[in-house]
């Protein structure tokens, strides 16, 4: 069976992401893009000439038995909007990151999608980048021994502002590096080591002119006392390592980035060969002191994401990331501007989202 997907946005996540990995999953068909802007109607019917293309949502909904899943890739703001009138449509759907701006909205979103009996999913694409994929392994095989700091970074080096809506300071946008970068490394410290017990950070806005957050130091306390670190910053004149993972038997570092984001941009596919290799000189390292030998990096693979969505959409297995851990990675980074603004350890409470 082939699932129709429709595609709500064609701006850099749909037109980059979500699009050549939905067209690249055996079982799923790219059926409809929704998108008002004339540029990008002619780019998509261009690329993927057997998707309808609607320029407007309600075009999608009027039509939603013709669908089997949305996708919902459109400015922040709008992601509780577009995935409710999905869910009420009948339709199950993946929210980009963040998939709401607030706690509660993403937790009514949750509501509303049980009460449909229907997945609402966040599409968290970077636990299949090859480095996470790497550390992920090397945690469940205990090569590290028990993990006593996690730390990692998305950091880059832009001093000058690009216009647009992430730099809103309007609370609606989720404009921050928090909101936007943050969500990736909170997710991937939550898929490694669970709900933390404590939240600690340092949110700073450095850029002349900018009015949200840019440089960001985020610090978890796991149950069982791993403690994950989590940079992120525009305005990082020397880049740190992407990884660097301390157990009490070895250590695992690794720079850069993985590199299927490149490659999309560049307009490769993952049925392209080679999809989502690292080249050598690009591994990381894995030991002691003295004794670090290079460690292979496990093949990026975005595209697992929708092949696990298929497999749930039907039936077959669970969503590729509970909805849960979208709303526990919006309970932190609210918890971690409380933190930063009293400039103390805040405690998470237990959660009560399964």
């Amino acid at each position: 069976m082939t699932l129709r997907v429709a595609l709500v946005g064609y701006g850099l996540g749909g037109a980059v992401f979500h699009a050549p990995l939905i067209s690249s999953v055996p079982g799923l068909e790219l059926a409809a893009v929704v998108t008002g802007d004339p540029g990008r109607q002619k780019s998509a019917h261009g690329r993927y000439p057997g998707a309808r293309i609607l320029d407007h949502p309600d075009r999608l909904w009027e039509a939603a038995g013709s669908y089997d899943l949305a996708v919902v890739t459109v400015p922040n703001r709008q992601h509780v909007p577009l995935a409710r009138a999905a869910l009420r449509s009948g339709l199950p759907v993946v929210v980009d990151k963040p998939v709401a701006a607030t706690v509660a909205d993403a937790r009514a979103l949750g509501a509303l999608a049980a009460e449909r009996g229907l997945l609402a999913v966040p599409f968290h694409n970077r636990r299949w980048d090859g480095d996470f994929r790497t550390v992920h392994r090397l945690v469940a095989e205990d090569a590290l021994g028990g993990v006593q700091r996690f730390e990692s970074r998305f950091e880059r080096w832009r001093p000058q502002m690009k216009p647009g809506w992430k730099e809103s300071a309007d609370p609606a946008d989720a404009g921050s590096i928090l909101y936007d970068l943050g969500s990736h490394l909170i997710d991937q410290a939550v898929a490694l080591f669970g709900r933390p017990r404590q939240v600690y950070a340092e949110i700073d806005t450095r850029r002349p002119g900018a009015v949200v957050a840019d440089d960001v130091f985020v610090a978890l306390t796991h149950p069982g006392g791993v403690r994950s670190h989590l940079w992120m910053s525009a305005t990082a004149a020397h880049l740190g390592p992407r990884f660097r993972v301390l157990g009490d038997r070895a250590a695992y570092l690794v720079s850069g980035l993985d590199g299927q984001e490149e490659a999309l941009r560049a307009g490769r596919i993952p049925l392209d060969d080679g999809w989502g290799l690292e080249p050598p000189d690009s591994y990381g390292l894995l030991g002691t002191p003295g004794s670090m030998r290079t460690q292979v990096t496990e093949p990026g693979a975005y595209q697992e994401f929708y092949a696990a969505m298929a497999r749930a959409v039907r039936g077959e297995a669970p969503p590729p990331v509970p909805l849960a851990d979208a709303i526990l990675g919006l309970e932190i980074i609210e918890a971690a501007g409380r933190s930063a603004a009293e400039g103390r350890v805040l405690d998470l409470p237990p959660g009560a989202d399964g």
